[in-house]
């Protein structure tokens, strides 16, 4: 019995955040993008090669960024949240 109840809270959440996790998801690609495009500002600004901190800063946190919302997914993923092809 208590099997079966944890079975169907999973699955109340499952129907409840889909708009959620679209939302941030959708979130997580446009801060990834955004990080991309300041690097790509950096770089094209700092043509004589002074200061690349700026640049591989940005570029550190487009990787973290990429990296969390991976893990995110696959939690999700193993949670029963979000499902492939749904």
């Amino acid at each position: 019995m208590k099997r079966y109840i944890l079975v169907l809270r999973q699955s109340e959440l499952a129907r409840s955040m889909p708009q959620f996790v679209k939302i941030f998801v959708i979130a997580m690609l446009v801060a990834i993008l955004v990080s991309l495009g300041t690097a790509l500002f950096r770089l094209a600004r700092n043509r004589g090669g002074e200061d690349d901190t700026a640049t591989v800063k940005a570029l550190t946190i487009r990787v973290g960024l990429s990296i969390a919302l991976f893990a995110i997914l696959m939690i999700l993923s193993a949670l029963g949240i979000v499902t492939p092809n749904a």
